[in-house]
């Protein structure tokens, strides 16, 4: 036991930090400012892992969480942290990474962008039904008999297993705490099968609430495990009955071992299969499979910055790379010449396709493949060489042919959006041979985690 052990930061993936006899020691659940006696669980080769025994001075910077189901849960690992000491712990991450690994000083570092909400962010929850329901410990304590093990929630971190039974999520508008919990009674009181992940076998398997901020719409995505079609029938007509707000609802037939909905077809039981986002006149059509910033306001805020450090004047020919569906290729069409986005996933092009034509923009293509592979020689002959390129890769960052590649072809500015500052950085120390770092731009995209985006603005040195 190591007693009086004082906090003193937090560090990567949110973990808080102290230091004891020239050892790193990361304490789960403590926040800076906290001093605790501590436990030793774990032994690392450049660090040790403890849990609390007991708290012997709490932070001034400790906050109640909203959340009924913190510290189980572990979807929002900081709800116990003041907000404005979350955004000064990620906006530290963003500058340290980029000074650390990319061992670059940026000319500006502009303070974080806040969520324009700390809660009811989300226009996306994925539940999980499980016949294998996760007991807390106050519950077991209890000795209560609970003859009902069903759950519908969220996977206990780090048990594929285990699903935690959700009552009320802070996380999305409160009509998903309520259809949540209308579906789970329904399934209750007819004795429905919940999937059993081990066996893969049962009825209910999977629940998705998809919502938009400026349209409000709402879409309800069922996966389930078998086809019954009495059951299906009577669980969303009486769903749609009590909800009249629900816009439209899908269902999948998964009898696989994998919950991926991406190479499944689906089955539209109401509405039109699909909801519409309104981004400032711009519409984007979300389909069950379609990916879309999980925050849209903020992801909103994020894409006119991005517009704005793009500094386009309307010739100028522009690449979208990772471009998903679309969403930061049209925002930026109106300005520029040309837009082409450059995207791995099928399906997502098809999106953008679609988005495109919604919005009656012409000014942009999209290139399906793995980017480091069609970014090259041939697609600039094609569409003519980049004037400005917008990123934003998934965590690995970009591939090495991919920063090569802008390194050869010399736009004259890079708009890196990330949501990894530790492999932005290493694609920036890169970069930094012909780029100038003028200015890094983070933004809170997901309140009371540790996750952090950020947007990098290089120019072309010499130009």
């Amino acid at each position: 036991m190591i007693e009086g052990l004082e906090i003193l930061s937090v560090g990567a993936k949110g973990k808080a930090i102290a230091r004891y006899e020239g050892k790193v020691i990361l304490v789960k659940g403590a926040v800076p400012g906290d001093v605790a006696d501590v436990k030793v669980i774990r032994k690392r080769k450049n660090y040790e892992e403890a849990k609390v025994l007991e708290y012997k001075k709490l932070s001034k910077d400790r906050v109640d969480p909203a959340c009924k189901h913190f510290g189980v849960c572990g979807g929002c690992k900081w709800q116990h942290l003041n907000y404005e000491k979350q955004l000064f712990y990620k906006q530290e991450e963003v500058y340290e990474n980029i000074r650390r690994i990319g061992k670059i000083e940026p000319e500006e570092i502009l303070p974080i962008e806040p969520s324009p909400f700390q809660y009811e962010y989300r226009n996306r929850l994925d539940f999980t039904f499980s016949n294998r329901r996760w007991f807390t410990d106050e519950e077991i304590k209890s000795k209560q008999k609970f003859e009902n093990r069903n759950a519908l929630g969220f996977h206990l971190p780090g048990r594929f297993d285990r699903v935690i039974n959700i009552e009320a999520c802070r996380l999305q508008k409160d009509i998903s705490n309520r259809i949540r919990n209308f579906v789970k009674k329904v399934a209750d009181t007819n004795d429905w099968d919940y999937y059993d992940i081990k066996e893969n076998k049962g009825f209910l398997r999977n629940l998705i609430i998809r919502t938009t901020d400026f349209t409000d719409q709402l879409m309800v995505i069922f996966s389930f495990a078998q086809y019954l079609p009495e059951e299906i029938e009577f669980l969303l007509s009486t769903l749609i009955k009590k909800f009249p707000e629900i816009t439209t609802v899908v269902y999948f037939i998964n009898d696989k071992k994998n919950d991926t909905l991406y190479d499944l077809d689906y089955t539209v039981f109401h509405g039109e299969g699909y909801i519409i986002e309104d981004f400032e006149g711009l519409r984007f059509k979300i389909s069950p499979k379609s990916f879309f910033q999980t925050n849209s306001r903020q992801a909103l805020n994020m894409y006119k910055h991005v517009k704005q450090y793009a500094g386009l004047t309307g010739s100028e020919v522009v690449y979208d790379l990772y471009s998903g569906t679309g969403t930061i290729s049209l925002f930026l069409a109106d300005k520029a010449q040309k837009v082409v986005g450059v995207e791995s996933v099928g399906d997502a092009v098809r999106d953008a396709y679609e988005n495109a034509e919604l919005n009656g923009v012409k000014n942009v293509d999209f290139e399906v493949g793995d980017i480091k592979d069609i970014f090259t020689d041939g697609m600039f002959a094609k569409y003519g060489k980049p004037d400005v390129v917008v990123a934003d890769p998934p965590r690995a960052g970009m591939h090495k042919n991919v920063v090569e590649n802008l390194l050869k072809t010399e736009p004259r500015r890079i708009v890196y959006v990330s949501c990894n500052s530790a492999t932005q950085a290493r694609d920036l120390e890169l970069l930094k041979e012909k780029y100038d770092l003028k200015l890094i731009q983070p933004f809170d995209m997901f309140p009371h985690t540790y996750h952090v985006e950020n947007i990098a603005v290089l120019e072309l040195k010499n130009v």
